[in-house]
């Protein structure tokens, strides 16, 4: 299959350059040194980062460990690999996988952080002492994304970068607001309320039962032995976070912390009025009595009413003032949408995955094509009732089953987006009165295999490492379940589509660490921070956060499965002329960062 001649290659180039405002020489010079794989960029191919040896039961710093190689995986292909696949192998596309960023105001009045003293296995999720770092841990992540942009397998460029979904962890359009921006590279300052004083739990003494870094004793934090950190609110809000921004086109979903509060509970009237006003609990008899209890059945309007204004006239105890701020309000399901409008031009596209069509109709799911020859489409599988897991509501799973036949019939690699995985989704729990059929992960996978240009399903929502093949007769197709950003060990991925030309297919994932230091520095920087980050969320003794990392199989793998049509259908050129576009975007993004 030939590629472009020599007059078609340097007419492009100079299209290119004038298109993304680059200089012709330099996009040339790129390309010139573009046809070799790179030393590879830092990535857990390089090194990882692992817990420091010590008491089990008690604090842990980290430390520098091993790279891990592509470990090739033949579930699928249930055949050997043929060796000759490594010199003949050309890369369809290169992308980002980010999922579960939940980007946290630590200082909103409608958390229910205190809901952990009840149970910490429970509603871990609830708190974490690391809260105040998000902004910094996503930012760290996507300077990960920019700097790992060429591919360590084949070198080719980074096209395009997917999100799964809890992206807000509570709600705030302030948090839905900061995660759009340190994606797209616009600064972001992680503070609300009062612009001088962190206003949280983690600054109050009597909030005993959650991390105060300034003075952690006499708490179980400060008896598992965190550390004493006096400048570390202040450094969170101090100054903005100047993110590099993702260096290629981002597409989202919805997740179900992006639906319901806390991903589980449905919006009321008295967490609508907290969450703008001026009062901040801090016990959990307060949170249970004045903030959960407008979910009761009992609850009339009249006593609804009567709490929020109870909670807004500083009348209930175990409430403190905090400072008010109208940007934390809680946002509908339609304004997760909009938001995504509200962007900068690159690295785009406008809407994130979302059109007009969703905005016009109310639907949340979509599909476009990322590359000629890959197709993205993205589901929403939350549950709007109740509920952390999803489930495929009838007309979503409809829809896709006939995209999926033109799909197959346009000979499109295919790549299903959701938040939920095959072990979450089946939350079935419908309003009265519904008739809606919701699909659980059976009949999911079922109409997935009977497709064979699905290759693969990119999800989230577990907050760990996981891979795991889905099998038919003679095809089949690769679940690739990635880490969080606010849970040890604060990782994300990248996937690579190869066509072996030998009538195979590789998926190679090879998972990131953010870009920030193994050992917390004294900076004060956002990398700083980040590290911080990553290292008390190490430290949760709750569950055990070396089980988020995953297997070995789970992490860095080449993942072969039947090609699903002849490849010869996608030439040389075509694929030229699609990196081509691809290495002078990201020589445009690295020119703007340099300015």
């Amino acid at each position: 299959m030939p590629g472009l001649s020599r007059r078609q290659f340097v007419s492009r180039v100079g299209l290119l350059a004038a298109l993304w405002g680059v200089a012709p020489g330099s996009l040339s010079s790129r390309l010139a040194t573009a046809r070799t794989v790179p030393d590879a960029p830092p990535s857990t191919l390089t090194g990882t980062i692992l817990r420091n040896g010590g008491d089990a039961h008690s604090y842990r710093t980290l430390a520098a460990g091993p790279g891990e190689d592509h470990i090739p995986r033949a579930d699928i292909l249930r055949a050997s690999p043929s060796p000759t696949r490594v010199d003949s192998r050309r890369s369809l596309l290169y992308l980002g996988h980010l999922s579960d960023m939940h980007v946290i105001d630590a200082q909103s009045p409608c958390r229910i952080e205190p809901m952990i003293v009840q149970d910490h296995a429970t509603w871990g999720s609830a708190f974490h002492p690391q809260d105040p770092l998000t902004v910094h841990v996503t930012a760290a992540m996507v300077k990960a994304f920019a700097d790992n942009s060429t591919s360590p397998v084949t070198g080719a460029p980074l096209g395009a970068a997917i999100v799964t979904g809890d992206s807000a962890d509570m709600h705030s359009h302030l948090e839905l607001r900061w995660y759009i921006d340190v994606l797209d590279g616009v600064a972001v300052t992680p503070n609300s309320g009062s612009p001088h004083v962190f206003e949280g739990v983690q600054a109050w003494q009597d909030a005993h039962w959650a991390y105060r870094p300034g003075s952690p004793s006499g708490g179980a934090f400060g008896d598992y032995g965190f550390p004493r950190l006096p400048g570390l609110l202040a450094e969170a809000i101090a100054r903005p976070v100047e993110s590099v921004g993702l260096p290629v086109p981002w597409y989202s979903v919805y997740g179900n912390h992006d639906t319901l509060l806390l991903g589980t509970f449905g919006l009321s009237s008295q967490l609508r009025s907290l969450a703008v006003g001026s009062q901040k609990a801090h016990t959990l008899a307060a949170t249970s009595t004045s903030i959960l209890a407008g979910y009761a059945a009992t609850a009339s309007p009249l006593q609804r009413l009567s709490d929020a204004w109870g909670v807004q006239s500083g009348t209930r105890p175990g409430f403190r003032g905090v400072t008010s701020d109208p940007r934390r309000y809680l946002f509908e399901q339609r304004e997760f949408m909009a938001e995504h409008f509200n962007t900068t031009a690159t690295p785009g596209p406008v809407g994130h995955g979302f059109t007009q069509h969703n905005l016009d109709s109310g639907e949340t799911w979509w599909t476009t094509d990322v590359t000629p020859h890959v197709r993205l489409f993205g589901l929403d599988t939350c549950n709007a009732v109740a509920g952390a897991d999803g489930a495929v509501p009838a007309d979503q799973f409809e829809w896709l089953k006939g995209q999926l036949d033109r799909a197959q019939s346009d000979k499109k690699l295919v790549l299903v987006l959701t938040h939920h995985n095959s072990m979450t989704l089946e939350n079935r729990a419908r309003r009265p009165g519904s008739d809606m059929t919701l699909h659980g992960a059976e009949e999911f996978v079922d109409m997935l295999l009977a497709y064979p240009v699905v290759i693969a399903w990119l999800n989230g929502h577990t907050h760990q490492n996981q891979i795991l093949a889905h099998r038919a007769d003679r095809t089949g197709f690769w679940e690739i379940t990635t880490a969080s950003c606010i849970d040890f060990p604060q990782q994300q991925q990248t996937v690579e589509i190869v066509d072996n030309r030998d009538g195979t297919l590789s998926l190679f994932t090879t998972v990131l660490d953010h870009a920030s230091p193994v050992t917390p520095g004294s900076s004060g920087g956002y990398l700083d921070l980040a590290s911080r980050s990553r290292e008390l969320a190490a430290n949760d003794w709750a569950e055990n956060p070396l089980m988020r990392r995953g297997s070995a199989l789970d992490r860095n793998t080449e993942l072969l499965l039947p090609a699903p049509f002849e490849m010869e259908a996608i030439t040389d050129a075509s694929l030229e002329q699609q990196h081509l576009r691809e290495r002078a975007r990201l020589l445009a993004h690295e020119q703007r960062g340099q300015r």
